[in-house]
């Protein structure tokens, strides 16, 4: 099934049926969100771990890092 077939069939759904199919939408957007910022965080647990992360309160050091 293509995109466009999809999106045809989600047309011919009721209101109410479309309105479910929003909220599981919205649902699985939200976990999937959820599980890449949790993905993140232990990335950087691990580049903290490793000695990779590197901290300043120096705003021009911040600055060149980002730049590298």
């Amino acid at each position: 099934m293509t995109f466009s077939d999809l999106v045809e069939t989600v047309k011919g759904l009721s209101i109410d049926e479309k309105e479910e199919l929003q909220m599981l939408l919205k649902q699985y957007l939200r976990e999937e969100r959820r599980e890449e910022i949790y993905k993140n965080f232990k990335l950087a647990q691990e580049e903290e771990q490793g000695g990779e992360l590197k901290y300043s309160a120096n705003i021009n050091e911040l600055k060149r890092s980002i730049e590298e």
